[in-house]
C-alpha cells in the first residue's frame, strides 16, 4: 500500500508525472519512458491538417498561461505564445526586467503571488539548472510547469520538436526506425542544454548510434558514460549518418580559450557542404537556432535541400501546444 507521505515523496523526486503517470509538469526528458515521449509525438502530430498546416483547438480555453522569461529568448518565447493562442489559452507575458525579483523578491514569493492571480500555467526559462523543478514542487496541485530551458541542464521541448522533426522527415518520410538511425551533434557539447535533452531523449526513443563532434574543450568530462560516441574529427563523425544536429557557439565564448577565433572553428567543425556529403545522401540537417552563418553551419548548408531548420520551429510549435495540453490535461486528473 502506497502511503500518503511516499506519494508525496515520490511527486518532489519526480514532479512532472501524475499517479497514473500521464504529465503534470513538463520539466525534462529525463526520467520518461519511450511510450512517454511517443505520446507527446502522436499529440504533436494531430495538430497539422491533411495539407500540413496547423490548427487551432480549445483545449485551454478558459486557462490562464503566463510566460515567465528570465532569460533572453526570442524563438522559443515566440513559438510557446502561439501555440498557447492556437490552444485558446489567455495569455500573459511578465516583463522579468521590471519583475519584483530584480528588488530582492524571492523566485517562490514572486511564484506565489503569481499565482494568486489565477495563473494555470507558467511556462519558465530560467538561467539557474534546477528552477523548473523547484517550481514544480512550489505550485498548487492545479497549476502546471512547463520548463523553457534552465541554464545548461535541459531544454525538453526543443528536444522533442527534434524529435518530432526526426519522426516526420526521417521515420516517415524515408521510412526508418529511431532504432536504425545514426545521429551526429556537432559544437558546444559543453554548455549545450540542448544537447543534454537530445541525447536523453534519442536514447529513450531507441537510437543506437549517438555520436558528439566537438573540440576536447567544447566536450563535458566522462562524456562517454551516457552511450555516445565521441569524435574530434568531422569525417569520422558523419560517416553514413543520418541526422546532423549543428549546435550554436555563443558569441560571449567565442575568442576565450576555449575556442580560437570563428574562422578556425568553421574550418574543423563547420557544417560545410562537402561534410554533409560524408553522411547519408538524405542525411537531415538540423540546427536549434540561432544560427551563426559561416561559423557553426555554411548559409548554402542551413538555406539548403537537405536543411529541416525552418521544419523545426514550425514543428516546435505543435510540440509546445501538445506539452502543454496533456500537462493541463494532467492537472484536472
Amino acid at each position: 500500500m502506497i502511503t500518503i507521505q511516499a506519494r508525496l515523496n515520490a511527486q518532489l523526486a519526480q514532479p512532472q508525472l501524475a499517479d497514473d503517470g500521464g504529465i503534470r509538469h513538463f520539466i525534462g526528458v529525463e526520467g520518461l519512458s519511450r511510450r512517454q515521449l511517443e505520446s507527446i509525438i502522436d499529440k504533436a502530430m494531430g495538430y497539422f491538417d491533411e495539407d500540413g498546416r496547423l490548427i487551432n483547438t480549445t483545449e485551454l480555453s478558459g486557462k490562464t498561461v503566463m510566460n515567465l522569461f528570465f532569460e533572453n529568448s526570442t524563438r522559443t518565447r515566440t513559438t510557446f505564445e502561439a501555440a498557447q493562442k492556437r490552444l485558446g489559452a489567455n495569455v500573459l507575458n511578465l516583463d522579468i526586467a521590471r519583475s519584483s525579483t530584480n528588488k530582492g523578491e524571492t523566485l517562490r514569493d514572486t511564484l506565489w503571488n503569481l499565482e494568486a492571480m489565477s495563473a494555470d500555467m507558467f511556462v519558465v526559462r530560467h538561467s539557474a539548472s534546477g528552477a523548473a523543478h523547484f517550481m514544480a514542487t512550489q505550485v498548487t496541485p492545479n497549476v502546471a510547469i512547463i520548463n523553457a530551458g534552465d541554464g545548461w541542464h535541459a531544454h525538453p521541448t526543443q528536444a522533442m520538436l527534434d524529435m518530432l522533426t526526426i519522426h516526420k522527415e526521417a521515420c516517415l518520410k524515408q521510412q526508418k526506425s529511431f532504432d536504425d538511425l545514426s545521429v551526429a551533434i556537432i559544437g558546444d557539447i559543453k554548455h549545450s542544454r540542448v544537447a543534454r535533452s537530445d541525447i536523453s531523449a534519442l536514447q529513450t526513443l531507441g537510437v543506437k548510434d549517438i555520436r558528439v563532434i566537438a573540440p576536447k574543450t567544447l566536450l563535458p568530462k566522462g562524456i562517454e558514460r551516457y552511450g555516445v560516441s565521441v569524435y574530434e574529427q568531422m569525417e569520422a563523425g558523419l560517416a553514413d549518418a543520418d541526422v546532423i544536429i549543428g549546435l550554436r557557439i555563443q558569441n560571449e565564448r567565442i575568442g576565450s580559450p576555449l575556442l580560437p577565433s570563428t574562422s578556425e572553428y568553421f574550418k574543423m567543425y563547420g557544417i560545410t557542404d562537402a561534410r554533409v556529403k560524408l553522411a547519408k545522401p538524405n542525411a537531415l540537417v538540423m540546427h536549434p537556432g540561432p544560427m551563426n552563418r559561416g561559423v557553426e553551419i555554411a548559409s548554402s548548408v542551413a538555406d539548403g535541400e537537405q536543411s529541416v531548420i525552418l521544419k523545426q520551429v514550425n514543428n516546435g510549435i505543435a510540440v509546445r501546444m501538445a506539452v502543454m495540453a496533456m500537462a493541463m490535461a494532467g492537472q484536472a486528473r
